[in-house]
């Protein structure tokens, strides 16, 4: 499973750090990313990071979000800096990962973040 951390309320301008930790099962991991879904709309893609390091942005948080990893990649970080009242949404960390040779994915159980004054 995924274990999602580090939401919160900050004020525009400010930063925090997002965490998801993968377990059991997942093992075989392709890619972990952040998705964030706000009030009346679809979710969307943050940021993701494959396997062997290719990393993909929205564009709206190019420049102030960045997505790490650790060294067993099978922790993902996403640093948010800057941020805006517009990044406000419940952040979802996502895992694609193989298991018995086919492609599957897991999410976290979405974490909370308010960029408000």
């Amino acid at each position: 499973q995924l274990q999602a951390s580090g939401g919160g309320l900050v004020q525009p301008g400010g930063s925090l750090r997002l965490s998801c930790a993968a377990s059991g099962s997942i093992s075989k991991i392709n890619a972990m990313g952040w998705y964030r879904q706000a009030p009346g709309k679809e979710r969307e893609l943050v940021a993701r990071v494959t396997y062997g390091g290719i990393i993909t942005y929205a564009n709206s948080v190019k420049g102030r979000f960045t997505i790490s990893r650790d060294a067993t990649r099978t922790t993902a970080y996403l640093q948010m800096d800057s941020l805006k009242p517009e990044d406000t949404a419940v952040y979802y960390c996502n895992a694609e990962y193989y298991r018995d040779y086919v492609l599957r994915d897991s999410w976290g159980q979405g974490t909370q973040v308010t960029v408000s004054s």
